[in-house]
């Protein structure tokens, strides 16, 4: 990828980062991109949709469209960023469940090979689970990037959340797609 711009799909899982993802939008527009936003269904109670259709221009998506509504999305994504994900949501894709329309389409997307950059946001606890190293682990050997105890990006203490949020690095993710 580059700095060029495309289209770039942004995945909003339910945690405290959530509500700071027009800092990604942001950076990712000033490069040139432009942004679909997806919220996982507890992502949609963190963000501000209306906000975010603004700065975007684009309805956020969180639910499958029913049948005879027109399809409304753009093109197919030339890179996607989970985040911040969720150890829920590492570990479903990781295993391959569909139960959501975010989950759906990142299933498909991980298969047809489209750059997935997933940047976590989860305690040392849930980090240090066994369920989450090897959803990693097969997340990676599929070539999906994940920035979990990354420079730069380890994971938080137990109940430190809150105090993390603003160090979220979004820009990491950014550099993951944008750079290859």
């Amino acid at each position: 990828m580059s700095d060029t711009g495309g289209m770039l799909y942004v995945v909003v899982c339910g945690a405290g980062p959530a509500s700071e993802v027009g800092i990604l939008v942001g950076h990712a527009q000033a490069r040139g991109w432009d942004v679909q936003l997806v919220a996982t269904p507890a992502g949609a109670g963190f963000i501000d949709v209306a906000v975010l259709e603004a700065q975007t221009g684009r309805s956020v998506k969180s639910s499958y469209r029913a049948p005879d509504t027109p399809r409304g999305n753009p093109s197919a994504p030339d890179a996607v960023i989970v985040a911040p994900a969720t150890f829920n949501t590492i570990n479903k894709l990781a295993a391959g469940i569909s139960d959501t329309y975010a989950l759906g389409f990142l299933a498909e997307w991980v298969g047809a090979g489209i750059p997935i950059i997933v940047l976590p946001f989860v305690n040392a606890a849930l980090a240090a689970r066994r369920p989450l190293r090897n959803a990693v682990r097969q997340l990676r050997s599929e070539g999906v990037v994940v920035l979990l105890g990354t420079p730069g990006h380890e994971p938080h203490p137990r109940g430190a959340g809150q105090g993390h949020i603003g160090a979220f690095p979004w820009q990491l993710a950014l550099e993951r797609a944008v750079g290859g």
